[in-house]
């Protein structure tokens, strides 16, 4: 288990990332076209820090992410890359600090 992995009883926790960023859906949507490959290679690097599910959404004017972590930190390292934050601005996303929240994933007899 990674050094500051959440445990609950010994069983390694994950952390769920929200992320809601300004910028142009336009051009973004069109980006998930366009550029799919990168898009792809992206998220292989994710997986191999720590990433475990990824989903983007498009609301008006913004993009949310929901995301599922190893740990914060493993996110934190990956987001802050400065290569990724040349591509996302280079598909629409806005020179602003996106909004993050960070909490720890749990288990329940609803989930699915």
């Amino acid at each position: 288990m990674p050094p500051g992995t959440p445990t609950e009883g010994g069983i390694q926790m994950s952390v769920m990332i929200m992320m809601k960023m300004q910028g142009d859906t336009d051009m973004f949507s069109q980006a998930l076209k366009d550029r799919a490959s990168e898009f792809v290679r992206i998220a292989d690097r994710a997986r191999t820090m720590g990433a475990i599910h990824h989903q983007f959404g498009i609301g008006d004017g913004y993009v949310m992410v929901v995301d599922e972590w190893q740990t914060a930190d493993d996110f934190q390292k990956f987001f802050t890359d400065p290569g990724l934050q040349e591509f996302v601005a280079s598909v629409g996303g806005a020179a602003t600090t996106p909004e993050i929240t960070v909490c720890t994933a749990v288990d329940s007899a609803d989930r699915f």
